[in-house]
């Protein structure tokens, strides 16, 4: 169960939330038309503490447990499915420093995180071996300098620090933290898949960029295995999110409409039994995300008190099996919402298309299409995930 109790200054927090998720979700949209980035919104979100969720109390944060934070990722799915992917990187970090070993370092950057500061990702490369980098790393008259080219770089375009896998010259690979407005940092912007267009996903290079103070993350603790699931889990919630604005979307689209089809059974669409239909399919999708976000987030929490590496393999499978559950029941919905419109659902205005598209942009991370293989292997024989970044060291040493 949800065991948060909100204080004051949180519940003040949520009523901020709540407005800036409104200003997102009025221009959401056209946004996503016009390829313009919510780049004053997500600071607006990070001034009103969002980013603070998971920063412990003692360190100027809410403290919040993770039920609590992907309701809250869900709400903002909700607002603008763009806008849990752009943090999603953030909260990682977050989830990282709450674990690591150097303890000095964790409290400096989760303290500037309290204040407002956003981190962004750049993890992987376009192309090349799974889990390498050719970013390197380079120590000049004292300082380390990163360079190199990262894809997927998702959230970096709006965020003040952006955490960035390196290697150095004795082949060992950690995070580094330099700052996002360096001359030595450029933003792309180059995202061209068809979902999720407002991500900052693209490419970003980094020219001679100096690490920041206490910005040598190295190596956090090895029996860190819910980050697997964590960064799996805020999908969910934004899928989730997803569900629950087709419903009010889809319901506002048949609300406006004047006119039926031919075989209607009434002349008006808020009445007509088939449309009524739809909408009702769309609640039950939206109830099932609803329900399966809640379980696995809790589930999650339960492993993080357990600590032990067989309840985070169970997490981590229990999420794998929400993942498989809900890309199917929201790309569904995303394609029944048309069935509510007529052709005029269709329409750029309309804007329904950009929930299918984000949904199956989603799908795409982390691919879902590895999971139930993943699950099976798990109740048949009883197999543990592997963790991905054992996957990454075991690359490592074979490459040296």
């Amino acid at each position: 169960m949800n065991t948060t109790v909100a204080s004051p200054s949180l519940q003040q927090a949520r009523a901020a939330f709540a407005a800036v998720f409104a200003e997102f979700a009025e221009g959401a949209g056209e946004r996503d038309l016009n390829r313009e980035n919510p780049v004053s919104l997500v600071r607006a979100l990070a001034d009103a503490g969002f980013g603070r969720l998971r920063v412990p109390a003692e360190l100027g944060g809410f403290g919040v447990d993770l039920p609590t934070l992907f309701e809250l990722l869900a709400q903002a799915g909700e607002a603008d499915s763009n806008v849990p992917q752009i943090l999603r990187g953030h909260f990682t970090t977050v989830e990282i420093l709450r674990h690591a070993e150097d303890q000095e370092t964790a409290a400096h950057w989760l303290r500037k995180v309290a204040a407002g500061a956003v981190f962004g990702n750049a993890q992987s490369e376009h192309g090349g071996p799974a889990f390498e980098t050719t970013t390197r790393v380079e120590s000049v008259d004292g300082r380390h300098l990163v360079s190199g080219t990262k894809f997927y770089s998702t959230g970096s375009l709006y965020a003040d620090y952006i955490r960035v896998a390196v290697a150095d010259d004795e082949g060992n690979r950690w995070f580094a933290v330099v700052p996002a407005r360096h001359p030595g940092v450029a933003h792309l912007d180059d995202w061209d898949g068809v979902g999720q267009r407002l991500t900052g996903s693209g490419t970003t290079v980094f020219d001679r960029v100096p690490v920041a103070d206490h910005g040598e993350l190295g190596r956090y603790k090895e029996d860190l295995r819910s980050l697997n699931s964590f960064v799996q889990l805020v999908h969910l919630a934004n899928l989730t999110g997803i569900a629950r604005s087709l419903v009010a979307e889809t319901a506002a689209v048949v609300r406006a409409r004047s006119r039926t089809s031919l075989h209607a059974l009434s002349d008006q669409a808020a009445s007509d039994p088939d449309v009524l239909g739809v909408i009702g399919r769309l609640y039950a999708h939206r109830f099932t995300a609803d329900a399966v976000l809640r379980q696995v987030s809790e589930a999650l929490q339960s492993a993080e008190a357990a600590d032990t590496p067989d309840a985070f393999a169970q997490a981590y499978i229990e999420t794998s099996a929400a993942q498989v559950a809900l890309v199917d029941t929201v790309l569904e919905a995303a394609n029944l919402a048309f069935h509510a419109g007529g052709s005029s659902a269709v329409r750029e205005r309309a804007h329904l298309d950009r929930h299918w598209r984000n949904a199956r942009t989603l799908a795409s991370h982390n691919p879902v299409v590895y999971k139930p293989r993943v699950i099976g292997d798990f109740v048949v024989n009883g197999a543990g995930p592997v963790n991905g970044y054992d996957r990454g060291r075991a690359s490592a040493a074979a490459g040296n």
